[in-house]
């Protein structure tokens, strides 16, 4: 690859990176709904569904959102993403009653994270050959990961001095603002590259690889990957949803979400970029087999972590396991099924954990209600993982197509 090509890929990445910084918005709801909920005086059921109907709407704008990124490209779909997700929650602000809530938030503002986050992935791995992939996917993913670690904060700042409609307002503004600028940055090279042949050029991907989605769907190993999605991220799910209640529970601590969200949010993230790394090094089976594992015997184990500190080792393991499968399946996908029809190939496998998305915080809410513990959830998520691993073995590329 030649230096221009490679700045230019690097130029786009951290771009990438900071659209998905924004989609991170999302995330932003933990604080939003604990005002809903003390100012407004919504019930905790009612003030949590925006959030659930966004998770679910986001996942499966991404086939859509991933077909549009392939046929008018990334920079387009961005933008509309960013209008979108402003749009959404600027329109939050003047929503007073619930269904107009999940309306704005959970579906206009979803719809708009799945485009925004559909385009910036596929756009950054085009610039890299296959022994960057990984990486690079990591880092772009990365933003939604960490985005919690600053949104937090500044949503809370918001909600003290201006109230939970004119918090909605600003954060919309900024959202069309930031990624509309950074779209601008955005494009597709003419080719994909995918490899680093001896004359030390890129090369474009094979075509005859470029798996149609109507054909992606045809082959086993799509429906492995959809199935093992769903399996390994309902754990960190789960202990993203109710976290701060698990740390009263274990640990008597009343006052986690203030140390163990960020915790959580920082490694989601470094597992991000790490797991990349790992998956260029190992391939990309090996690096799931090793994460999958890891994180089964952490969910075992989570129900002897009744101190502060080994809480918070435990999260940190968590975040670290569950923020690596937004790496390693988008690169695998990519592998798999070509980088022409990423987008839409990807975002079919991505509504796994959209349904994981419902399962994990489900199961850990059912569990804790029936018995006033998760030890039971945790063991269900860690069995979950367990089929992942052996799922695995199973997992090979599709055969090489004249």
């Amino acid at each position: 690859m030649n230096k221009t090509t490679n700045n230019r890929g690097w130029i786009i990445t951290f771009a990438a990176l900071g659209i998905n910084l924004i989609m991170g918005a999302l995330y932003s709801w933990g604080v939003i709904k604990k005002a809903l909920v003390t100012d407004w005086h919504w019930t905790n059921t009612d003030a949590a569904l925006p959030f659930t109907v966004s998770a679910a709407v986001f996942a499966f704008t991404m086939i859509f959102a991933g077909r549009a990124q392939d046929k008018f490209g990334p920079r387009l779909v961005t933008i509309f993403g960013g209008i979108m997700l402003g749009g959404g929650l600027i329109l939050s602000g003047f929503a007073k009653d619930l269904t107009t809530m999940v309306l704005t938030f959970g579906v206009v503002g979803a719809i708009g994270i799945g485009l925004g986050y559909s385009a910036a992935t596929p756009c950054a791995m085009k610039w890299f050959d296959s022994s960057k992939k990984g990486l690079i996917t990591g880092i772009v993913v990365s933003g939604v990961g960490l985005s919690p670690a600053y949104m937090t904060p500044i949503t809370s700042y918001l909600l003290g001095k201006y109230g939970i409609s004119n918090t909605f307002i600003i954060l919309g503004v900024f959202a069309i603002a930031v990624v509309t600028v950074l779209s601008f940055f955005l494009s597709n090279p003419a080719e994909p590259v995918v490899a680093k042949p001896a004359e030390n050029k890129p090369q474009a991907a094979t075509k005859g690889n470029d798996y149609t989605w109507q054909e992606a769907l045809k082959t086993p190993q799509f429906y492995l990957l959809w199935v093992m999605y769903l399996l390994s991220a309902t754990a960190g799910l789960m202990l993203i949803a109710h976290l701060p209640s698990i740390a009263a529970v274990q640990a008597d601590w009343k006052t986690a979400a203030v140390i163990l969200v960020p915790v959580l949010a920082i490694f989601n993230a470094l597992g991000r970029v790490f797991a990349g790394f790992l998956s260029d090094k190992l391939g990309r089976i090996h690096a799931m087999m090793l994460v999958f594992f890891v994180q089964a015997i952490n969910m075992f184990l989570f129900t002897f972590f009744t101190s502060v500190p080994v809480l918070m080792i435990g999260s940190a393991v968590a975040g670290i396991a569950y923020g690596a499968v937004f790496s390693l399946f988008p690169t695998t996908t990519a592998e798999f099924f070509g980088m022409k029809n990423l987008g839409v190939n990807y975002g079919m496998i991505f509504t796994g954990w959209g349904i994981a998305g419902v399962v994990g915080p489900i199961l850990g809410g059912m569990v804790a209600d029936k018995t006033g513990s998760y030890s039971y959830g945790y063991i269900v998520a860690g069995v979950f993982l367990v089929i992942a691993t052996v799922m695995v073995r199973f997992l090979k590329a599709p055969k090489a197509r004249a």
